[in-house]
């Protein structure tokens, strides 16, 4: 696939001396449709990176978790993943909203892999994978523009030692974060919010 370079990268290859490297990169690892390899990838994973930008050209990036296939590879462009109850700053899917533009770093930190993909996302309030994910807002759903591993050398190795207890899960009740129970919080938390302390 035609993989485009800007100027600034374009100089520093120069620089370096990287530009035939660029571009056999490109040519060999680029793509713009999931691999049965990159969908086992993606959908064994249980976190990811999210760049997003908003309409101010300022970007942002947060950490995106759940249990392992929270993120759906649905066909061979297209992905989607749940948005959990958060601090209600809206951030990067106000981002989404925005511009659409979107960059997603999945990282195996026990097997040192890492894979981009780069994309335009939109926000479903109503799509039918929302049913697998309990108190899910809504669902982002991704249009891969272009898909590429990276090298995995600078990749700190890690062991799972225990998956995060707020992960809505349909066997149990999600627990509520000590943060929503601070003062600075408890009296402007939304309608309906667990930690309320004034609702019955």
């Amino acid at each position: 696939m035609h993989f485009e370079y800007t100027r600034a990268s374009r100089d520093l290859q120069d620089r370096f001396d990287t530009r035939r490297l660029a571009d056999r990169l490109a040519d060999v690892k680029v793509h713009d449709v999931f691999t049965p390899e990159d969908r086992a990838f993606i959908e064994r994973l249980d976190m990811f990176f999210l760049a997003t930008v908003g309409e101010s050209g300022r970007p942002t990036c947060s950490y995106k978790g759940g249990d392992p296939g929270f993120v759906s590879v649905i066909d061979e462009r297209t992905i989607a993943f749940p948005s959990y109850d958060g601090n209600g700053m809206y951030l990067s899917m106000g981002n989404v909203a925005a511009t659409r533009a979107v960059g997603l770093l999945f990282i195996d930190f026990e097997q040192q892999r890492r894979m981009r993909v780069d994309g335009s996302a939109r926000i479903d309030f109503a799509h039918p994978l929302l049913t697998r994910h309990p108190e899910a807002q809504l669902l982002v759903v991704v249009e891969a523009e272009r898909i590429y591993p990276n090298c995995g050398r600078y990749i700190h190795e890690y062991e799972l030692v225990e998956r995060s207890r707020f992960v809505p899960r349909p066997d149990r009740p999600t627990p509520v974060p000590g943060w929503k129970q601070s003062d600075w919080a408890a009296d402007v938390l939304p309608a309906g919010d667990p930690a309320r302390r004034d609702d019955p």
